[in-house]
């Protein structure tokens, strides 16, 4: 089947697009620079919408904590402009790019709030939709609507920002967002706890994020995992790591280091270049880009069952690596293609988690579940929402969930 293209410049015409879908029943891919379709099921459309032109910064107010952009604007042009007045998106958008095969640094505002995606910093700055304020886009109804304000401070009855972020295109084609956005931090430092097993590590994890000490950041990286990452390289240790990030004003971050140190212990602290470069392959998950092969996964448990989680996949598998991030709560696993999916949600649903396969080859994400399988009141409402603002399904069908 050939595939077709349309580029929208502008919302109405965006909009004229999804009602020529809507009137012929044609699905369409909505995409914007394309460096996240490889998250989700494939979709199956003849045509894609290109939301590339829908470009540009609408308006920024750095005193009033907003940013307002079109839907697929780059986030390298979004986040220079933010360090610029010393301002970032809190809640640490990944970057996927490279784990995926693709070039770092590709994607849009618009694809990374569709997808949810926040990084070690979710423990303390929340997910993306608590930083999406308002949207502009248009329904598979092919209605152009605008929800929420441009305010940070705003009460609302039915938030449809938040049912937005992490809906993967498949309910409206975003033509500009408004997000919050923060002061960045002046200083960072990362405590190292070198050697200790996963359960050691989420206990220590899990002390220092009960403690005064607001802690931005905690991860625990198995030795087969921190002999091939930035601890190896700038720090010299050769065994399991467990790292602690602590963030702000710098002479608060040097007294809240040495008061955590003094309570946990440290056999390294890195500075603030040191620590930044160890983050971004903990957000990224860089450790596990070269292996292409391999099939990835996201794990979300309980944190204290992370430990567990992780040694009955291992069990069960025979095979693969994995990290922990939010202090235990986030799995990073990367396992061979011939690891059975059955064995990986049987271990994550008996805690109550939730498995997401990340990484795989289109055949593989078209023919197993890549998010994990609701119960039926939830996919009852799923489909609700979905007959709410698509009921001939031209928006990614099927890319989350299969008929949906």
């Amino acid at each position: 089947m050939a595939i077709s293209t349309l580029r929208p410049d502008t919302p109405a015409q965006l909009a004229d697009a999804v009602r020529w879908a809507l009137s012929n029943e044609e699905p369409l891919e909505v995409r914007g620079r394309g460096s996240r379709r490889g998250l989700g099921r494939p979709v199956q459309a003849a045509h894609v919408l290109d939301l590339a032109g829908l470009s540009g910064v609408v308006a920024y107010e750095p005193e009033e904590l907003i940013l307002t952009v079109r839907g697929g604007t780059p986030l390298a042009e979004v986040l220079p402009l933010l360090a610029d007045r010393n301002q970032h998106l809190a809640f640490e958008p990944p970057d996927l790019g490279p784990l995926l095969g693709l070039p770092a640094g590709g994607g849009t505002v618009g694809g990374l709030l569709a997808c949810g995606l926040a990084g070690p910093r979710r423990i303390a700055a929340g997910s993306a939709r608590d930083h999406l304020l308002g949207v502009e886009g248009v329904s598979g109804r092919g209605e152009l609507y605008r929800s929420g304000a441009k305010v940070v401070k705003n009460v609302t009855g039915y938030d449809l920002p938040k049912l937005m972020a992490g809906s993967m295109g498949t309910l409206t084609a975003m033509t500009e967002l408004t997000v919050k956005v923060l002061p960045a931090p002046e200083d960072t430092r990362t405590l190292l706890l070198a050697g200790l097993d996963e359960q050691a590590g989420v206990q220590a994890l899990t002390r220092a994020l009960q403690s005064p000490h607001d802690v931005s950041g905690a991860a625990h990286l198995p030795e087969a995992v921190a002999e091939g990452s930035a601890v190896a390289a700038v720090a010299g240790l050769r065994a399991a790591v467990t790292a602690v990030r602590l963030e702000g004003f710098g002479p608060s971050v040097a007294a809240r280091a040495a008061a955590l140190t003094a309570e946990l212990g440290a056999d390294r602290v890195l500075e603030r270049e040191e620590s930044l470069a160890l983050w971004r392959e903990i957000r990224d998950v860089r450790c596990f880009a070269e292996s292409a092969e391999h099939h990835v996964w996201k794990l979300s448990v309980p944190p204290a069952a992370g430990p567990a989680v992780a040694e009955d996949i291992m069990v069960r598998l025979g095979d693969g690596r994995f990290y922990m991030d939010w202090g235990g709560g986030l799995i990073w696993l990367s396992v061979p293609p011939s690891a059975d999916p059955a064995a990986i949600r049987a271990a994550v649903t008996l805690t109550g988690g939730h498995a997401t396969l990340v990484r795989a080859p289109d055949a593989v994400r078209a023919a197993v579940d890549v998010f994990q399988p609701q119960p039926a009141p939830l996919a009852a409402l799923a489909a609700r929402v979905k007959e709410s603002f698509d009921p001939k399904r031209v928006l990614n069908p099927g890319r989350i969930y299969a008929g949906v």
